[in-house]
């Protein structure tokens, strides 16, 4: 699969994968999918659904999170950090081409690791997500800094 980004040991990130794609991350030994796609978004192979279906059909765990980073909220975040810490590991997560998934993966990573909100969003976009606007990237500093030292 290209254009995947490996966080850790436990988390990689990436575009939408299609049904061959699904099939060799359990191969690889992946045991969650999480999905941030909403129903109906453009170049969806898979509605979030029947995505749900078939990873579990590969006895793998599914994690549907949908989000829009132009109304995306903490209470969002929060959802998501909340039910990701118990899923099982290692996990890839997508969205269309990766960088949603990658921005709550690094404002929950920043979060748990303690960084500073601009140090969270630099390596985020280090990493290649890329936030669009300046709401967008302050959202991720001010998540990241107002959670680095509480449990969601």
């Amino acid at each position: 699969m290209e254009r995947t980004v490996k966080l850790s040991n436990q988390i990689t990130v990436g575009p939408q994968p299609t049904h061959a794609d699904l099939k060799q991350l359990r191969t690889d030994g992946f045991k969650t999918i999480v999905n941030f796609r909403h129903d109906g978004e453009d170049e969806q192979p898979l509605s979030p659904e029947a995505e749900g279906e078939y990873v579990e059909s590969l006895t793998m765990g599914y994690l549907h999170i949908p989000v829009s980073l132009k109304t995306i909220t903490p209470a969002d975040v929060n959802r998501f950090r909340q039910e990701f810490v118990n899923v099982p590991q290692p996990v890839f997560a997508h969205c269309k081409t990766g960088r949603r998934a990658g921005l709550m993966l690094m404002m929950h990573l920043g979060s748990e690791q303690r960084l500073s909100g601009k140090a969270a969003l630099a390596k985020a976009e280090a990493l290649g997500f890329h936030c669009d606007t300046a709401e967008m990237r302050q959202f991720v500093v001010d998540y990241v800094e107002s959670h680095a030292h509480a449990k969601v």
